[in-house]
């Protein structure tokens, strides 16, 4: 499993990305419970770091499936 510096370069980088290339993407991102803290969970760890990487992944890969001109 990838560490926490890893994780969050990673997600950034794919953020960046989708801001960029995708900037009907990026005004999802923002309203995306997942990364609202909880008040009772206001802790991140590796876990909701992957988990939300795999969501932006998810979120781009549907995108580009229903997206792109075939």
């Amino acid at each position: 499993m990838k560490n926490l510096q890893e994780l969050l370069k990673e997600i950034t980088e794919l953020t960046f990305k989708i801001e960029k290339k995708y900037p009907e993407l990026y005004q999802f991102l923002d309203e995306n419970p997942q990364t609202i803290p909880s008040k009772y969970h206001p802790e991140i760890n590796k876990k909701e770091l992957q988990d939300y990487l795999e969501s932006l992944k998810q979120l781009l890969s549907h995108h580009l499936e229903t997206h792109t001109i075939k």
